[in-house]
C-alpha cells in the first residue's frame, strides 16, 4: 500500500497523505472538492478555524456517509474571533458536526497566548476532555518547541510545516528536532518548486528522475516529501492530479535522486520573508 499510516507518539496511527482545505473557499465548492478526495482514495482531511470551511467539510463527511472511523480529521486553533482554545475546539466541532477530532493544532505560535506553557496546557485539556485524540503544533520553531516540551506533560504529535527542495535546509533544524522528540512533521506546499517558482535550478533534476520514473514532477516531489518522513497535506480540485499524488506513494526514490533534489533545492534556497 503506498502512502502508508505513521504511528503518532499519542498512539493513534495518522494517513500520511491528507487533502488540505486552505485555499477551497467557501460555499459549495469545497463540499465537492472534499467529497471528490474522499472518494479518490483520500481519508485524511486537514482545515483551520480561521480557513472558514469547517462547516462546508462537515457536510461533505455526512454526505458521503462514510463512518467517523473511516476518516482522520485534524483542525486547527486559529486565534479566529479572538475566541480561546476551549470555545474554540467547541465551535470547530459543531461546524464539522463531530464529537471529536484525531488532531487538533494551534496554528502558529503567535497565536499562543499568553505564552506557549498556558496555551499548551489547554491543548493538553482538550485532549484529556476527548475533544481530540492527539494534540500538535503548526509552523513552530526549535526554539518556540523547546519552550514548550519544557512544560509539556503530553508531546506534540506533529508539528505541521512549510517544506519542499527550497526551503529544506533552513526547515532541517525542524525536523532533526522533531525526530530526536518523537515529532511527526507534517508538510504543507510541497508542490511549491513547481507551482510558484518554476524555472529554478530543481526543474532539470525533477525533470530527469520524473522521465525516469514515467511520472510528473510533482509526483516526484511528493515522493521526495515521503522520503524526508513527512506527512503530506496537498489539495487540488482536478480529480486526476488527486489521484496521481495517490499514485506518487508507490515511488522510491534513490538516495541518489534525494540529494540531487536536495542539492538543486539548496542551490535555489527561498530565503525567509
Amino acid at each position: 500500500m503506498p502512502w502508508e499510516s505513521i504511528k503518532l507518539n499519542s498512539g493513534y496511527y495518522i494517513p500520511s497523505i491528507g487533502f488540505g482545505t486552505w485555499k477551497t473557499g467557501s460555499g459549495q465548492g469545497p463540499i465537492d472538492q472534499v467529497k471528490q478526495a474522499l472518494g479518490n482514495g483520500y481519508n485524511h482531511l486537514d482545515t483551520a478555524q480561521n480557513y472558514r470551511n469547517e462547516e462546508e467539510t462537515g457536510v461533505a463527511l455526512k454526505e458521503t456517509g462514510l463512518s467517523r472511523s473511516d476518516v482522520f480529521v485534524t483542525t486547527k486553533y486559529s486565534g479566529s474571533d479572538n475566541l480561546d482554545i476551549p470555545t474554540s475546539i467547541k465551535n470547530s466541532l459543531d461546524k464539522l458536526g463531530l464529537s471529536y477530532v484525531d488532531l487538533y493544532l494551534v496554528h502558529a505560535p503567535r497565536l499562543a497566548v499568553p505564552d506557549i506553557p498556558t496555551c499548551w496546557a489547554q491543548m493538553e485539556k482538550v485532549k484529556e476532555d476527548g475533544l481530540a485524540k492527539s494534540i500538535g503544533i503548526s509552523n513552530f520553531g526549535v526554539q518556540h518547541m523547546e519552550t514548550l516540551m519544557a512544560s509539556a506533560q503530553i508531546k506534540p504529535a506533529v508539528n505541521q510545516i512549510l517544506l519542499h527542495p527550497y526551503v529544506y535546509q533552513r526547515q532541517k533544524p525542524i525536523l532533526e528536532y522533531a525526530a530526536k522528540n518523537g515529532i511527526v512533521i507534517e508538510a504543507y506546499s510541497a508542490l511549491i518548486p513547481i507551482t510558484q517558482s518554476p524555472g529554478g535550478p530543481l526543474d532539470k533534476p525533477l525533470n530527469e528522475i520524473a522521465a525516469k520514473f514515467g511520472a510528473t514532477t510533482e509526483q516526484i516531489l511528493l515522493a521526495w516529501t515521503k522520503a524526508k518522513g513527512a506527512v503530506v497535506v496537498t489539495a487540488s480540485s482536478k480529480k486526476t492530479r488527486l489521484q496521481g499524488y495517490i499514485a506518487a506513494g508507490d515511488i522510491t526514490l534513490s538516495p541518489e535522486d534525494i540529494a540531487a533534489i536536495d542539492a538543486a533545492g539548496a542551490l535555489g534556497e527561498e530565503k525567509p520573508t
